[in-house]
């Protein structure tokens, strides 16, 4: 019974997911855009590359809220909510606070990029006897945990070496997202 109600929610986020195959698609686009606008424009100051990434972050926040709020019937969309809502305080903080340290943003950057990471990974193990393809969805969690773990253990990293680390998981990211969302167009078309 409680395998039968497992693979029901994890159904109901795979349906959600599909019918918004666009939103991932977009989030997606905005993280190749975000990691290639850094790995072109390197002389960017710290302070304002986070400013950038705080929008990133905060676009992508609101986009999980999206989704989540929208799909009423999925039960399981506190894990979309949970995520977006981290990623609009993460943006908030790196809006609203610039005379907060450099390093005190990246500690805030870091800890968002493992939990969303977390958050993502828990959704593609609900998601893997629903959809083909939803390793990309774990896979892209890694990196954001990757990511993360590189921040908190190496604070002290030179400027550039943090931009080309924010570039690198962003195009990657971006990737994973983009490719997970024709596969979730693709089941968009079956469960529709």
């Amino acid at each position: 019974m409680l395998d039968t109600a497992k693979n029901d929610l994890a159904m109901d986020l795979a349906r959600t997911l599909a019918r918004h195959w666009w939103v991932v698609l977009l989030r997606g686009l905005v993280a190749i855009a975000f990691g290639v606008l850094t790995f072109t424009r390197p002389a960017l100051s710290l302070a304002a590359l986070l400013l950038f990434f705080g929008a990133f972050v905060f676009a992508d926040g609101l986009l999980h809220v999206w989704t989540a709020v929208s799909d009423k019937e999925h039960e399981n969309r506190w894990l979309l909510l949970l995520g977006g809502l981290l990623g609009i305080g993460v943006g908030l903080l790196a809006f609203f606070t610039p005379g907060l340290p450099a390093i005190a943003v990246l500690f805030y950057i870091a800890v968002w990029a493992v939990a969303t990471g977390l958050l993502d990974i828990v959704a593609a193990v609900r998601l893997r006897k629903q959809i083909q393809g939803e390793w990309m969805l774990g896979l892209g969690g890694l990196c954001s945990v990757a990511f993360g773990v590189v921040l908190i253990a190496r604070p002290a990293v030179g400027a550039l070496a943090v931009l080309w680390i924010i570039a690198a998981y962003a195009v990657a990211f971006g990737v994973i997202l983009t490719l997970l969302s024709f596969r979730l167009k693709g089941l968009a078309k079956k469960v529709a």
